[in-house]
């Protein structure tokens, strides 16, 4: 005589799975929650409070520069030790702007870890270049400021770089 019995789902064995399923969802959220804030706080830049009360001052000194009528364009080419950042600056009619002092960031959009300063060479006849050597390939963006006895520029510039060796 065999007694076997029937299994039947009751009310607890429903609430136990509801509870698990419902656990293992708020679970793998609050992983990649922490996770996604972790790897990117939310800040692009530093002391962003203060620098938005001082967003009049920036709005003036932008006003300042645009009427200085400067030019900046930017590339990234290949080179024997990596890549190289070239940077040209013009006027407002397209005349070279030679003796300026240039300085610069290379940024990583998406985290600060492979961000590097750019220390840039006057080459003459409104180039000047930075040499980067190895460079990560992907989308990178230049903040950079170039200033002289004349005036100063503040732009910007994204870049695109494709491992080139």
């Amino acid at each position: 005589m065999s007694t076997a019995t029937e299994f039947r789902i009751r009310g607890w064995h429903v609430l136990a799975m509801m509870l698990a399923f419902f656990g293992a969802v708020i679970a793998v959220n609050v992983v990649f929650a922490v996770i996604a804030v972790q790897s990117f706080p939310g800040e692009d830049v530093r002391r962003s409070y203060l620098q938005g009360i001082q967003y009049n001052d920036t709005l003036a000194q932008r006003r300042q520069q645009a009427a200085l009528g400067w030019q900046a364009s930017a590339a990234l080419a290949p080179n024997a030790e990596g890549a190289v950042l070239e940077v040209v600056l013009r006027d407002r009619d397209g005349v070279p702007i030679d003796g300026a002092t240039l300085s610069g960031e290379l940024q990583w959009p998406t985290t600060d870890s492979f961000d590097r300063a750019a220390t840039f060479e006057v080459r003459g006849d409104g180039r000047y270049v930075a040499q980067l050597g190895d460079l990560h390939p992907g989308r990178w963006r230049l903040r950079a400021h170039a200033e002289r006895d004349s005036g100063s520029l503040d732009f910007e510039a994204e870049l695109t770089w494709a491992n080139q060796r």
